[in-house]
């Protein structure tokens, strides 16, 4: 729906428009909080979230997704694709990176046409990768591959065969940012894209295995990559972007020594998720250790998510396992770290992801709304809002009755938080929705409800 009714709502005080119109809370008199109702009367309402809500759960690789789709469609909302460079740059003409978009447009189109959105990671490394033919090439494009100055170097390691970009040469770095800023532009605001993740080294995640770590060399600079990451904050206005947890390691990055890039509106996803090591608790804890480093706090901003562990060919299909796996269960796993969403590709090779268990794994991650009052007074409706779930939506949505959009976003909604907002639209038989103009045709945002 249009948001042109976004900035039209009735004349409150300012300190209630600022913080979400919490009209119990706000009464500039020190009045009852009927000073804001008074006149308001109580509409039943009854609704139950029944659906996996939209940019949530457990996420399928697009193969997969196809595959099973008569089987997990209405299971799973989101689709994971590492992109490449260099199927989308074919060259550069006259300082301008000229490109041919239709193969991604095929893969956006492709998700969306199941009603998923996509999360998007482009990447130049992937070991043992067969890459235009060549095993463990990098997707660094053609034009730039070509140049005198451009030296690759290459090693073979336990990951596979791998090719490493050469980031002494100032033509890749240069692109690296135009390319997002070129793909911002054209993307930003697409819904058929959820999120974006970014990154550098093996698969984007912030880690080289079995050849030295030369900053500067194979892997960029630490001033390359405080540029690139303050760049990748001013460019995307609207997706949500993250970097994997490894970035907490200071010998690959310079972030947690810098505030200006731990400031930043990154999210995180963590590409090892309920490994047996995972927490301090269970062992090792690296994992733990790297989300506590960057930021216990981040999820309040951008989402939270990754992938579950592959150390264990058992992992995949076990994570859902209503028991648990390691001793701790999806469920709590998600909540701990507010997650929003999980890569399980191969959960259904096991015997616990079935649709259903899929489903219900998803609807414990990400948001979940809950209408806790509603009231109508003529052409105005007062709405009193809660997040049930374990993060924030990420993205504006609003409260609209009958197709009226209220004033305040529920972006910034966070778990356990309520609010109150009002609407200019009310009548006899309100019909109370929850609008987002981020959203494929056959998605919408549910809520539960139980008013008498």
């Amino acid at each position: 729906m249009a948001l042109k009714y976004l900035f039209t709502f009735l004349i409150i005080p300012l300190s209630c428009i600022s913080v979400g119109c919490d009209l119990t809370k706000n009464d500039p008199r020190g009045e009852t909080d009927e000073f804001y109702l008074d006149g308001y009367q109580t509409v039943p309402l009854q609704s139950k979230i029944t659906s996996l809500q939209p940019m949530t759960g457990v996420v399928f690789w697009p193969e997969q997704a196809a595959r099973k789709d008569l089987t997990y469609n209405k299971s799973i909302a989101l689709e994971f694709s590492y992109c490449l460079p260099c199927d989308v740059v074919i060259g550069k003409t006259n300082g301008k990176i000229d490109y041919d978009w239709s193969s991604f447009e095929t893969l956006l189109n492709d998700i969306s046409s199941r009603d998923h959105q996509a999360i998007i990671r482009f990447r130049y490394e992937y070991p043992g990768k067969m890459t235009n033919g060549v095993k463990g090439a990098t997707a660094v494009p053609t034009y730039i591959k070509v140049l005198p100055d451009y030296k690759e170097t290459f090693n073979e390691n336990a990951d596979g065969s791998t090719y490493y970009a050469d980031w002494s040469n100032s033509e890749l770095q240069w692109f690296a940012k135009q390319f997002y800023t070129d793909f911002a532009a054209r993307y930003d605001n697409d819904p058929r894209i959820a999120f974006v993740q970014a990154g550098f080294g093996h698969w984007a995640e912030y880690h080289i295995y079995g050849t030295a770590l030369k900053l500067g060399v194979n892997f960029p600079s630490h001033a390359y990559q405080a540029s690139f990451l303050q760049h990748l904050d001013s460019v995307f206005v609207e997706t949500p972007w993250s970097i994997s947890i490894d970035a907490a390691d200071d010998t690959y990055t310079p972030i947690l020594k810098t505030k200006a890039l731990m400031d930043l509106k990154f999210g995180l996803f963590d590409d090892s998720f309920m490994w047996k090591e995972h927490d301090i608790s269970e062992g090792d804890g690296y994992n733990e250790r790297c989300w506590t480093r960057i930021g216990t706090d981040r999820w309040k901003k951008s989402p939270c998510g990754g992938e579950i562990s592959y150390y264990s060919s058992s992992d995949q299909k076990n994570f859902l396992n209503p028991a648990g796996m390691y001793g701790v269960t999806w469920e709590q796993a998600a909540a701990k770290y507010h997650m929003t969403y999980v890569i399980g590709n191969d959960a259904p090779s096991g015997s616990y992801a079935t649709p259903a268990r899929i489903k219900e794994a998803g609807l414990a991650s990400g948001y979940h709304f809950k209408i806790v009052d509603f009231r109508v007074k003529g052409d105005s409706s007062a709405v009193r809002i809660t997040n049930t779930g374990i993060a924030p939506i990420y993205r504006n949505a609003y409260v609209a009755v009958n197709g009226i959009l209220s004033g305040n976003s529920l972006k910034t909604l966070l778990p356990a938080d309520t609010i109150w907002v009002k609407v200019p639209s009310g009548g006899d038989s309100p019909v109370l929705t929850i609008e987002c103009d981020h959203l494929l045709a056959g998605q919408k945002i549910d809520y539960d409800a139980d008013i008498k």
